[in-house]
């Protein structure tokens, strides 16, 4: 594995791409991120939402897009050749990170929701 740079959503993307506020905020996903080992830098979006910017400024060779991140790999891989960073791979991951039950932010919200309206019927 070569050096792996993250960029974390926004709050303010969060939302608008998917509907709802997040329950963890940026400053404490961005955190968790930077603590992992793997990673050799992460920041968080910017607030223009200039991904090609950011991709300049890191150069990767490749560009991991998650399974329900709402972007574009076809639109991404144009922007890039527009800048001349043909060179740079777009993948987007298949599966996601199932290995344990409460594995995505939904998940977690479901189980907490569904707990709370069993208690509430008792």
């Amino acid at each position: 594995m070569g050096e792996v740079y993250v960029i974390v959503a926004t709050d303010k993307n969060r939302r608008l791409y998917s509907g709802e506020a997040p329950i963890i905020p940026e400053n404490q996903r961005l955190e968790v991120i930077k603590s992992l080992k793997n990673v050799k830098e992460a920041r968080l979006g910017r607030s223009d939402n200039d991904t090609l910017t950011t991709v300049e400024e890191i150069n990767p060779d490749i560009i991991l897009l998650g399974p329900d991140q709402k972007y574009n790999g076809k639109t991404l891989k144009l922007g890039l050749e527009e800048k001349g960073l043909n060179k740079i791979i777009v993948k987007r991951l298949d599966t996601y990170y199932d290995k344990y039950e409460l594995h995505s932010s939904s998940l977690i919200k479901k189980k907490i929701i569904s707990q709370n309206n069993k208690k509430l019927k008792q």
